[in-house]
């Protein structure tokens, strides 16, 4: 039942769901993303939304996954397997990074195996197509997401502490792309 002064005239679904959680998120941030505040916003009652998902970690793993098929998708490079995944590093670096708190978010529905599990899988078959064995791609991929999502983890809080007025000092400029080389030398190691 559409709260009072709702105009909601379109039956409720699980887009609608998820496109106001991301629109909850971009505006307020993770601590403030609660089922309260998608039926307010939506104009029903947060029991509407267990209609579409079970708890609230299956909707935060569906924001998780639009998060990534939202963010940028540059046509790979022709070249080596290098160039391209040091691009589609860059590219999930800025979906999660484009939603405050993104990299919190996805990383951990990933870790909990919820959602945003597209770009390890990516990942995966880029390193095995790379010449890494089924055995060991999953380790590099792994290892390359926990750079991608750390730094830009670290980078979204000392966004939010310096929003909110706490310095930590001089920071220093971004080094995500020497960071991803590093990786991906010592991934092309393992060939």
């Amino acid at each position: 039942m559409p709260a009072p002064g709702s105009s909601r005239a379109q039956p409720l679904t699980r887009a609608h769901v998820v496109d106001t959680a991301l629109a909850i998120l971009a505006g307020v941030g993770l601590p403030d993303l609660t089922m309260r505040a998608i039926g307010t916003e939506l104009g029903v009652q947060q029991s509407a939304l267990y209609h579409h998902f079970a708890n609230k970690q299956a909707l935060l793993g569906a924001v998780a996954d639009e998060i990534i098929a939202r963010g940028p998708r540059r046509i790979s490079p022709p070249g080596d397997w290098q160039d391209r995944a040091r691009q589609r590093c860059g590219d999930i670096r800025d979906a999660v990074t484009a939603y405050p708190d993104g990299a919190d978010l996805v990383m951990s529905m990933w870790a909990f195996g919820m959602g945003g599990n597209a770009p390890f899988v990516e990942l995966c078959d880029l390193l095995v197509e790379a010449g890494l064995t089924v055995e060991v791609a999953p380790t590099a991929a792994r290892t390359l997401l926990h750079f991608v999502y750390g730094h830009a983890y670290d980078e979204q809080s000392h966004d939010h502490a310096a929003r909110s007025g706490i310095t930590f000092g001089q920071r220093a400029p971004t080094d995500f792309d020497t960071g991803v080389d590093i990786v991906i030398a010592g991934i092309k190691g393992l060939l």
